[in-house]
């Protein structure tokens, strides 16, 4: 690649993304916005429920949000992250 890197273009769909994919060098592209996904894959077995203080709930909910995440994922990634650590 020389020179500066090309925007990303707009892509409105999954078909649009996967053709782009398909057919482009993304090397070319600028990358640098892009941010990481956590993908989860295993299966999910088994429920916990809970009663929380409703200000504790909000500001789980807050950060998630922040994230760019439904809080109940939000909050599987904290305990996953307490156990592995």
């Amino acid at each position: 690649m020389s020179g500066k890197p090309k925007p990303m273009p707009p892509l409105g769909s999954d078909v649009e993304a996967e053709e782009f994919v398909a057919s482009a060098d993304l090397t070319e592209y600028d990358l640098a916005g892009f941010k990481p996904m956590h993908f989860e894959f295993e299966p999910k077995s088994a429920s916990l429920t809970m009663r929380l203080p409703a200000p504790l709930l909000e500001a789980l909910k807050a950060k998630a949000r922040a994230r760019g995440m439904p809080y109940t994922r939000y909050v599987r990634m904290l305990l996953e992250t307490d156990v592995a650590g």
